[in-house]
């Protein structure tokens, strides 16, 4: 069974490529699939050059410059990118059979955002609350998207994994973020919704009445932000047609073609630079991240709500990768399952278990979940993430593999 372990240029770098990958090695593991890009973030690193990680927005290497020119957004470009760290992990990765997987975060960038905002979201009140979201259907973004996929193709990594290739959650556009307000589930996700003008022309060209799905938005989360009782239960169609009216669920399906047409176009750009596109849906690791327990509804059939179509995306991308954040075996291998049926038994699929906390408890439990992932259907098995968890830790992946 193929797997790789996550891992990022920080990790090599501060404890060294050829003892980094003696340990990836004896895990039993066929690849490393590096961080060729980052968003901001603030890591605990247990056995790193330095305990407290803070991660910038941007790349680990130059940007070719054919690559961007005439593109108006350009990615920052991380401290050291000129020593080109990722190339020489590739080498080193190719001198003892591993693979290279290159990971990049494609939409969620708040250093591009925060100097770009009309290329972020916009609710129904016409915010731009959320930096560190950019559009997927505004045309810079597009470009910005299609251009970062070819250079990080470039540096010769076999796959090229991508992250946030889609609309963002609400609870997730900045790093620092406070809500005093009883928003429920549905209210969150109308508040969510991107109303800015691509969005709103593609939804209109659609057949879809954007006007009035996003005057309906904006009555029910004023409506709670003035004190009316918040909507109880999961984001359903069924429950949101009840809630906001046909127009905001036509509204909100309509996202998807944003997101399928820029997936398409990207996996176009990256097979055409001589590699393949593996692409990451976040539904998992969103309902699941806190404490490794999500809510009853399937990753696989919530995906809609971040603008992911799964059977249309099954068309386009020849690999999928699938956080599977669960305690409980059954629960992953109900999501596998449910990925598998929506993109086609002929598709690679990628599940992505943590070993450790908050869903992985002893050496027992991580194996169940491999067992549970490889029955329902997954090709590949990979962990979260090298520099993150405890050493004691990551030797739970050998037993589980075997």
């Amino acid at each position: 069974m193929d797997s790789a372990l996550y891992a990022f240029v920080e990790d090599f770098r501060g404890e060294g490529v050829d003892k980094v990958l003696d340990r990836v090695s004896a895990y039993g593991v066929r690849g490393v699939t590096i961080a060729a890009t980052s968003h901001q973030a603030r890591d605990v690193t247990p056995h790193g050059s330095s305990r407290l990680t803070f991660r910038r927005d941007g790349v680990h290497f130059i940007p070719p410059e054919d690559v961007f020119a005439g593109v108006r957004l350009a990615p920052p470009v991380q401290q050291g990118a000129e020593e080109e760290p990722v190339a020489e992990i590739r080498r080193a990765c190719a001198g003892r059979g591993l693979k290279l997987h290159a990971r990049t975060v494609f939409l969620h960038n708040t250093t591009v955002g925060l100097a770009n905002l009309d290329v972020t979201v916009q609710n129904c009140f016409g915010d731009r609350g959320s930096p560190g979201d950019l559009c997927p259907s505004h045309p810079d973004v597009r470009a910005y998207a299609v251009a970062l996929a070819r250079a990080v193709a470039r540096q010769g990594a076999d796959s090229v994994v991508a992250e946030s290739l889609h609309f963002g959650a609400f609870s997730h556009g900045y790093h620092h973020e406070r809500c005093f307000v009883a928003l429920g589930p549905m209210d969150a996700f109308l508040f969510g919704l991107c109303f800015c003008g691509p969005c709103m022309r593609r939804a209109a060209d659609l057949g879809v009445n954007a006007d009035v799905a996003r005057e309906e938005c904006a009555r029910i989360v004023s409506g709670v932000l003035d004190g009316d009782p918040p909507a109880q239960g999961e984001v359903t169609r069924a429950a949101l047609t009840a809630y906001a009216g046909p127009e905001v669920v036509a509204y909100a399906r309509a996202r998807s073609e944003s997101v399928t047409s820029l997936v398409g176009e990207v996996s176009s750009a990256v097979t055409a630079e001589g590699s393949m596109l593996t692409f990451m849906d976040a539904t998992g690791a969103w309902k699941g991240y806190v404490d490794g327990l999500p809510p009853a509804g399937l990753a696989a059939h919530d995906a809609w709500q971040i603008g992911v179509d799964l059977v249309a995306l099954g068309d386009l991308v020849p690999s999928f990768a699938v956080p599977a954040y669960a305690r409980d075996a059954a629960r992953v291998a109900d999501d596998v399952a449910a990925y598998q049926r929506s993109i086609g038994k002929d598709r690679e699929l990628r599940a992505v278990l943590r070993p450790g906390l908050p869903d992985t408890d002893s050496d027992d439990r991580l194996a169940a979940k491999v067992r549970a992932a490889r029955a329902a259907g997954a090709q590949a098995v990979d962990f979260y993430a090298y520099g993150l968890a405890p050493f004691d830790v990551l030797s739970r992946i050998p037993a589980a593999l075997g």
